[in-house]
């Protein structure tokens, strides 16, 4: 089967309520199909250096941010397919490449464990990605429920709808069940417009009419404010190994 492997493109994210997705439903009907993969759960694994530098410095808003994940469309086994993707973001614009590998050989590579069992322009560009970053490590667990919807006129802009996110620091395999810590306020959905050129004028007027706003939500960076650096923070550390383990760091 062939994947689509690049893309560049913007990613427009909105939270809405479940009535204010029902109606945005409804009114895209005519424009808009459900994909063949109709609800999914998808599963990702963060990866980023001991003292999560990737998703500190993303934290910040730079101008260029960068991640690496491996994601499976379903709960997956050692054999199935599963896609490596380094996504980056400059000025607006994300640029995504991904792999698709087998759970085994994608954890093995990106764990440092052994080679990419493939050599490709987007193999190297990860393999450069994790020598410059140094020892990478799975740190987060995360999943969503997704319906995802295209375009029936063939254009490239899609919608997708995201509920149930749910994120853990255990058990980080993407071969066990969907579960975790909830990082989305209860009865809400985090709507994405994908597109590489401008909004149809038909869902222009669809987000006027409801007042509905942009937004800015990260769902790995929302993980990590409310799981991983509460627990940070909360270490009980001696001065001594305090500075030894952070340092200037933090």
């Amino acid at each position: 089967m062939a994947f689509q492997t690049v893309f560049k493109r913007y990613e427009l994210k909105y939270m809405l309520t479940l009535a204010q997705k029902e109606r945005i439903l409804k009114a895209m009907a005519p424009y808009m199909g459900l994909d063949n993969y109709g609800r999914t759960t998808i599963r990702n694994i963060y990866f980023d250096t001991d003292n999560y530098r990737l998703i500190r410095r993303s934290a910040e808003k730079p101008a260029y941010k960068e991640k690496l994940r491996i994601r499976s469309y379903a709960q997956a086994t050692p054999d199935s397919t599963v896609f490596v993707e380094l996504k980056k973001k400059f000025e607006k614009v994300v640029y995504k490449r991904r792999l698709p590998l087998c759970e085994a050989d994608a954890m093995q590579w990106v764990c440092g464990e052994s080679q990419c069992p493939v050599n490709t322009q987007i193999s190297r560009e990860i393999d450069y990605f994790m020598s410059f970053y140094g020892k990478l490590k799975p740190t987060l667990f995360l999943s969503y429920e997704r319906e995802a919807y295209y375009d029936r006129n063939g254009g490239d802009f899609r919608i997708t709808f995201d509920d149930h996110i749910l994120c853990r620091q255990t058990d980080i395999d993407l071969c066990s069940a969907a579960y975790g810590t909830s990082i989305l306020p209860e009865g809400n959905v985090l709507m994405e417009l994908k597109c590489s050129g401008g909004i149809p004028l038909w869902m222009v007027d669809i987000l006027s009419r409801e007042r509905i706003y942009k937004t800015s939500f990260s769902k790995y960076g929302t993980a990590y404010s409310t799981l991983i650096f509460p627990e940070i923070s909360n270490k009980k550390l001696t001065p001594q190994k305090e500075t030894l383990s952070y340092g200037s760091n933090f």
